[in-house]
């Protein structure tokens, strides 16, 4: 890392100095390309071995889900990324980062003001590191994007181009801006949509994509529990339970061992929600006003198939309060092999604690909590509402006007993140005007892209070798 001793917060000239004698130690075009050494790692190995640690009826379907395509794999294959990054260049400015920024971990949700905003909205992976760490996993996200819908070199170029772009150009605004005005910054609905209408007016984007775009928005204010409930929940003898849809969702009722009773599940369920609320913002929370009913495993998303994920039914007022969070496993970060381990003890602190740096704004529920599981092991879980406006834009019918637009809106948002979490100032200036940074990792992105698709041929190979066991459905 950077051998230069930190300058003040205070003092913006030496911050931006820093940042300038970075880029002379490590050249802006230094990041360009990307070539395997001859002693990489085994891809299918680094897949197993992560299997070893999560509930093995689950692995075959996270192997089907990320074999489905190119794009899909790339999703769940955040540990091969981070081994491969962990060789390239880096400037020496740490800042929090992701961990995972592709581009399906962007989209819209509610704030606690009941606003709606686009921003990053997955962090298992959130540990200090090197912001291009970041950038370069989103933009090779794009590519791989755009070839998954047939798009053209060039084409594909553009979009890499626009994913730095957007970063470089808000993050030099955020270093000129008044500190306030950089912390606050964020993109509400309102933001978003004149973003897209203006697009539209200039002719960069067609109608039918500010339409997409639109019921995006539209969908995600009816996202929220009472919709979740009304999709997962029925009533079992004038009782609400979460119902059973195996493999993918699995009432508790039907995992734990042979003599344990719903009372000792309400009993430890009890327990363990105080414990959590103690971890929350709020000295006052809605949380005191909820009681538990039931909960359920749940399988969700490609790259977190495995873990351990669930849903936990709450009740306000009555039957027609509900509540449902989402109680997801935190385990190490993949980062944490190749830089400093978390200074949490908890991974779900880790997560918590990454994601309201980051975020702009952050559920209200958001917390940890450490249980012991049926099988004597203690995991680490963060909780967070199941819904509350969630959306995230279609990425399987993207075209090149539209991948282009959001790759640029989701590079503004990773840097408004950067931002707030580490150095403006000096990545600001290590970036420069100049568009050497964009180009170079345009071209990271079109390699890495290359090296995902072996990866992949590999990971199918190993699957109908029978090596790697997928199921038939996702």
């Amino acid at each position: 890392m950077n051998p230069q001793p930190l300058p003040s917060p205070t003092d913006f000239s030496a911050r931006a100095e820093y940042g300038r004698e970075a880029r002379r130690r490590t050249p802006r075009s230094s990041h360009a390309g990307w070539t395997p050494p001859a002693d990489r790692f085994d891809p299918v190995a680094l897949l197993e071995e992560q299997a070893t640690t999560r509930v093995p009826e689950l692995v075959p379907i996270r192997h089907a889900r990320m074999l489905v395509s190119p794009f899909t794999f790339y999703r769940g294959a955040a540990l091969l990324m981070a081994a491969d990054l962990a060789s390239t260049p880096v400037s020496g400015i740490t800042t929090q980062i992701c961990g995972d920024a592709h581009l399906s971990n962007f989209g819209v949700f509610g704030t606690p003001e009941r606003r709606l905003v686009f921003d990053i909205n997955d962090f298992d992976e959130t540990l200090p590191g090197p912001w291009e760490w970041d950038v370069k996993r989103l933009a090779a996200s794009f590519e791989v994007a755009s070839r998954n819908f047939g798009a053209s070199r060039g084409d594909r170029r553009a979009v890499n181009l626009a994913v730095v772009r957007g970063y470089r150009e808000i993050m030099l605004t955020a270093a000129g801006s008044n500190v306030l005005d950089a912390w606050y910054d964020r993109i509400e609905a309102e933001r978003f949509m004149a973003s897209v209408e203006a697009e539209r007016k200039a002719k960069r984007i067609e109608r039918r994509q500010l339409k997409s775009t639109t019921a995006v928005i539209e969908k995600a204010r009816t996202r929220d529990s009472m919709r979740a409930v009304a999709k997962l929940v029925e009533v079992v003898d004038g009782e609400m339970r979460i119902a059973a849809d195996p493999p993918l969702i699995v009432p508790l009722d039907d995992l734990h061992p042979a003599g344990r009773t719903r009372e000792d599940d309400v009993a430890q369920m009890k327990q363990l929600l105080r414990s959590y609320q103690s971890t929350l913002r709020l000295p006052r929370h809605p949380m005191e006003e909820f009681e538990y009913v039931h909960m359920a495993r749940k399988v969700v998303g490609v790259g977190s198939v495995g873990t351990r994920a669930w849903i936990v039914l709450l009740r306000g007022r009555d039957d027609g309060d509900p509540l449902l969070l989402q109680a997801k496993q935190a385990e190490a970060s993949v980062l944490e092999r190749f830089l400093p381990a978390s200074e949490f003890d908890n991974h779900g602190e880790r997560v918590v604690n990454g994601q309201r740096l980051m975020q702009a704004a952050s559920d209200i529920f958001l917390g940890w909590q450490r249980v012991t599981g049926f099988d004597g092991l203690e995991r680490d879980f963060y909780l967070r509402q199941l819904h509350d406006w969630k959306g995230a834009a279609d990425v399987d019918n993207f075209d090149v006007t539209g991948a282009r637009f959001y790759a640029e809106l989701c590079g503004g948002v990773l840097a408004r993140a950067h931002a707030r979490a580490g150095d403006r100032v000096a990545i600001a200036a290590y970036l420069g005007r100049s568009d050497r940074f964009d180009t170079a990792i345009a071209e990271f992105a079109s390699d890495y892209a290359d090296q995902n698709e072996r990866d992949y041929a590999a990971f199918a190979d190993a699957v109908a070798s029978g090596r790697l066991e997928a199921a038939s459905t996702v």
